[in-house]
């Protein structure tokens, strides 16, 4: 009896592993979409084909040369896919914390989006980086330690133009702003634009590196951009950039009031009519104690 209940119980684990392995297979799909590691995994497939064509046709010197190759190319595998590798094994670490039942801890970041608002309407460029599970230590010890509390008037302080750090990236970790004036790695993906600058590409190669969040404020037209995972998002609005974190950093970001800027033609006109309302007032004044009787 037991033997005939072998092979049924192996179905269910058979197909287990069918989708195991197709998992992985989606998943590794899915991670080098739209990167420049799937033209290289499809050169890769074409000289598979091209060497398993050639033991069927017994071709004895390429044989040769694949037997005697094959060892090294595992090798040549990790170093050409690197930066693809990295990524699959932080995003199954944040996967297996998120289960661990990991969370963000609630600290507010609308502090960055206050800033980012302020550099987009004054058009200054600014880099923000938000450092998750992946430490971002070699970058901070690149620019100037801070250890602050974050803040709305430090990062605009910090990214004003005549600031001596205003240049390089900020790095936020949790509630705390580690270092300013930090060199970051600049991407070096052929697909993005040529009109992004450094400070995009800054962005985006940190993100490609990291499972960090980049926010960037362009300094030419004030457009505000996230960069997550080596992709960019560009034009957004204070609001987008709340509900683009929000998403990101799994929780909520309640909305708070975002600062207007005054012109400057309103508001000399305030002043000018503030001036006219103290003159005409202490005319009155003057007025009243001229009639009053002696």
């Amino acid at each position: 009896m037991t033997q005939l209940m072998a092979p049924w119980l192996r179905v269910p684990l058979t197909v287990l592993d069918i989708l195991l392995v197709a998992l992985i297979i989606y998943e590794v799909l899915v991670m080098i979409r739209g990167t420049r590691a799937a033209p290289m995994l499809a050169g890769l497939a074409a000289v598979a084909v091209a060497f398993y064509l050639a033991r069927i046709g017994e071709l004895v010197t390429l044989n040769w040369l694949v037997s005697h190759l094959l060892p090294y190319v595992v090798f040549a595998l990790i170093v050409v896919f690197q930066s693809e590798i990295r990524h699959v094994l932080s995003d199954v670490g944040r996967r297996v914390s998120f289960l661990r039942g990991a969370t963000v801890e609630g600290d507010s970041y609308d502090d960055i989006v206050l800033a980012a608002n302020l550099f987009s309407q004054h058009q200054t460029g600014a880099l923000m980086v938000i450092e998750r599970e992946i430490g971002l230590r070699t970058y901070i010890e690149s620019g100037v330690a801070m250890d602050a509390k974050l803040s709305y008037d430090l990062l605009a302080t910090i990214f004003r133009p005549s600031a001596p750090l205003h240049d390089g990236a900020v790095i936020i970790q949790k509630d705390r702003l580690a270092a300013a004036a930090c060199f970051l790695p600049l991407s070096m993906n052929p697909v993005l634009s040529t009109q992004m600058g450094t400070r995009h590409r800054a962005g985006i190669g940190i993100t490609e590196e990291t499972d960090a969040i980049a926010v960037i404020v362009s300094e030419e037209s004030g457009a505000i951009s996230v960069a997550v995972g080596g992709k960019i998002e560009r034009d957004l609005t204070a609001e987008q950039l709340r509900e683009r974190l929000s998403g990101e950093l799994r929780r909520y970001m309640a909305p708070v009031a975002l600062p207007t800027v005054v012109p400057e033609e309103d508001s000399e006109a305030e002043e000018g009519s503030s001036i006219r309302a103290r003159v005409q007032m202490s005319a009155e004044a003057d007025d009243g104690e001229s009639e009053r009787p002696l």
